[in-house]
């Protein structure tokens, strides 16, 4: 774990306290008869634009936390917890799929008055703004507008043939995985999740802490099994949401911690193939969450992208 004193200046680390902080700002809703969070800035109303933040897996929302404050000067903001993580219901015997998260996204969206939105999207959140530009691909077929603006996608597995699957979640899928996750603890947890940063940026003990109380709730980790599914989903579906890439109009960028092993500068060199004069930034001491381990660079790069495609004024 790397010390405390090591988070950069400007950018508050999650902790315990934040996960306290978060929660107590954030709303909730009712999905498809489950009870679903997220955190929603609105301050600006309808003279600012949206911005979508769609997380990863195992964690939640709170991934956003060390971003908030800087992207709320320029957007409205939401940050929902998909179902079955976080602060959202977590349902035993649902069937966890990417299109029913997507369903959910849109729901927060019809809730807040959305119409369009930027995203950013990371890890399992990925795979989500695929369905979604997929979905905005149909809705242009009709002659229909596009709900979304623009695009920045972080580490994740945007493509089957490039995303290397972890011991742990290869065991998960097994049908050993209900026994796997029954096993899972904070120990676990920590030393699996700590792998895939970069070996600078170690996640800290307050941080693991965080994560884990919401990994937990509701006895979550027993769910893992089940959430894992969209690895074999992304396999089935790749013609859909690859394509969804390959044929993307909106402005898209991929902000990529090279040194990740699940989906890091292999997964990148990948994008510049598909992705038609492909927008990447290389983070090349990162691993895979870059807006926790550098939210600075990130940020930097976020304002830098929608700068140029105007989203953002250009004194920002």
């Amino acid at each position: 774990m790397r010390p405390e004193a090591d988070r950069t200046p400007g950018f508050p680390p999650i902790s315990t306290n934040a996960l306290a902080e978060w929660q107590a700002q954030g709303r909730y809703g009712e999905f498809a008869g489950h009870r679903v969070f997220a955190r929603v800035h609105d301050a600006h109303g309808p003279a600012r634009p949206w911005l979508l933040l769609i997380h990863g897996f195992p964690t939640a929302s709170l991934d956003w936390f060390p971003l908030w404050t800087a992207l709320a000067r320029d957007f409205n903001l939401l940050a929902p917890d998909l179902l079955g993580f976080g602060l959202s219901d977590k349902p035993t015997r649902h069937d966890y799929t990417i299109a029913g998260q997507a369903d959910l996204v849109e729901y927060w969206c019809t809730q807040l008055g959305i119409v369009q939105t930027h995203v950013v999207a990371h890890n399992y959140g990925v795979t989500v703004a695929q369905e979604l530009l997929a979905r905005d691909r149909e809705l242009a077929a009709r002659g229909l507008a596009k709900r979304l603006a623009s695009v920045v996608f972080l580490n994740g597995g945007l493509f089957p043939e490039t995303h290397r699957t972890r011991p742990i979640q290869k065991l998960l899928l097994t049908p050993l995985g209900p026994l796997v996750s029954r096993l899972l603890t904070q120990r676990s947890f920590a030393r699996s999740f700590a792998a895939i940063f970069g070996p600078a940026t170690r996640p800290r003990a307050a941080e693991i802490d965080a994560f884990w109380q919401l990994i937990a709730r509701q006895d979550g980790h027993r769910l893992a099994h089940r959430l894992i599914h969209y690895v074999p989903e992304r396999r089935r579906h790749r013609e859909r949401w690859v394509g969804a890439l390959g044929t993307a109009t909106v402005p898209m960028r991929l902000i990529n911690g090279a040194l990740d092993p699940v989906s890091g500068e292999h997964m990148a060199a990948r994008f510049r193939e598909i992705v038609h004069e492909a927008d990447i930034v290389w983070l090349d001491d990162i691993g895979h969450y870059p807006q926790i381990e550098t939210p600075q660079r990130v940020y930097a790069s976020l304002g830098n992208f929608w700068r140029r495609i105007g989203a953002i004024s250009p004194a920002t």
